[in-house]
């Protein structure tokens, strides 16, 4: 009978042992089962899922990719060239053409440090948009500029849009005549000089910069030779679509710079639709 006893007692004992490991957390030594093991891991796979989709939506919005874009050849433009392709009678020419940014810039390279050609002072411009043409001798016979001379010149790169005048920078008007010396000279067409409504960044606002060209002469010529003028502060931009060359005095401080404009005229302007009208009859007046 009392042994009996003992094993009842025995085998309870066993089954409050067993029921407790099984809890798990309210014992101490307690050892997962499979089932609980797969219930803890759950939650950390769920997170770490989320942290890989956040990183990974972080990393397209800094490369740009996920987002609509309205144009996807915005900013470029179609560059052909004719290339030659075989060889001896089986040679053809081609046409090849690829998509290029429209503005190519970038910083001088080396300059050149020899002593610049001295001007003649003479300038023969014209300036198709006023309509006009002058003549003019930058220097006095004592070799100092020509103060009447230069208001002249001041007056012809004035600005075309609001006819406002400004004194232009005179650096820039002893490069004019080394450019008309250099090619013989030709007389040289204004494009633009002082810009009053252009934004106050721009050269043209500060009456530092000229655009110009060379009947005759090609653009690419005209910018290389522009570019040998350069001693430090200068920026010289090609616009081969336009045909003409930019030639300014940067701000105290900025280094030269360089680039290529592949845009045309007007290029990226919206166009400018006439307004419909009045549609609707006027407020009649109250008295």
């Amino acid at each position: 009978m009392i042994r009996r006893r003992l094993l009842l007692l025995g085998a309870l004992a066993l089954a409050v042992l067993v029921s407790s490991v099984e809890r798990g957390p309210a014992g101490l030594g307690t050892v997962a089962t499979a089932e609980a093991k797969g219930a803890a891991k759950r939650p950390v796979k769920k997170v770490a899922k989320r942290n890989t989709k956040a990183k990974t939506k972080a990393k397209k919005a800094r490369s740009g990719r996920g987002q609509v874009r309205s144009n996807k050849t915005s900013g470029t433009v179609k560059l052909c060239k004719e290339v030659v392709v075989g060889t001896g009678k089986k040679a053809k020419k081609r046409r090849k053409c690829s998509r290029v940014r429209e503005f190519q810039g970038h910083a001088a390279g080396a300059l050149q440090t020899g002593p610049l050609p001295t001007p003649s002072g003479e300038l023969w411009l014209k300036s198709d948009n006023l309509q006009e043409e002058l003549r003019v001798q930058l220097w006095k016979h004592d070799g100092t500029y020509d103060e009447a001379a230069l208001a002249k010149l001041d007056e012809i790169f004035r600005c075309k849009r609001t006819q406002e005048v400004r004194a232009m920078d005179p650096r820039l008007y002893e490069h004019l005549s080394r450019i008309q010396d250099h090619f013989g000279g030709a007389q040289i067409e204004v494009v633009s000089g002082f810009r009053f409504a252009e934004r106050s960044s721009s050269r043209h606002y500060h009456a530092s910069a000229i655009d110009l060209r060379i009947k005759g002469v090609s653009t690419r010529e005209l910018y290389t030779y522009a570019q040998t003028l350069d001693r430090g502060g200068m920026g010289i931009g090609i616009y081969p679509h336009s045909g003409f060359i930019h030639v300014d005095y940067r701000a105290p401080g900025d280094n030269s710079y360089r680039w290529t404009d592949y845009s045309g005229p007007n290029s990226g302007k919206a166009k400018r639709k006439k307004k419909p009208g009045r549609t609707a009859r006027a407020k009649r007046p109250t008295s």
